[in-house]
């Protein structure tokens, strides 16, 4: 089951789930040194899986200067291959079709996956740019 909450509405196990599962994924597992708690995660809507009492899949979504952005997707290192990413991007353009109908759907992807989200009819826009030591491109959804 698909879980979706605001920031006050998240429990404390479940903000240290998501923090464990972000932080072991994209600071650790990519070696990359970032602040990886910002701002945008109090204005958050928060989706996630748990697989008995383990967070195993998580994004955000918010506004961002006059559009729609989903972020911080993942999928726990035991999990993957298992076509959990894809049913978490999925449950993540439900959620925003049913709180932002209308809006534009624009992502920065790290590039490797550019092709995964590809498939979600999202295309690439601009250069390939930096965030967060990590190569990174602008994704609108088609």
């Amino acid at each position: 089951m698909w879980n979706t909450k605001t920031f006050k509405e998240l429990d404390t196990q479940e903000l240290y789930d998501l923090m464990n599962l972000r932080v072991r994924t994209f600071v650790v597992e990519q070696e990359r040194i970032y602040q990886e708690l910002d701002n945008n995660d109090l204005h958050s809507i928060h989706v996630f899986k748990y697989d008995g009492e383990q967070m195993v899949a998580y994004a955000r979504i918010f506004k961002e200067e006059g559009h729609i952005t989903f972020g911080r997707v993942v999928a726990d290192k035991g999990h993957r291959g298992t076509g959990l990413g894809a049913d978490l991007v999925e449950q993540v353009l439900k959620v925003i079709a049913e709180k932002y109908p209308e809006q534009e759907i624009i992502i920065e992807a790290q590039t490797y996956v550019e092709g995964f989200y590809k498939k979600f009819g999202f295309r690439s826009v601009g250069d390939e740019f930096l965030f967060n030591h990590t190569p990174h491109i602008k994704m609108i959804k088609e």
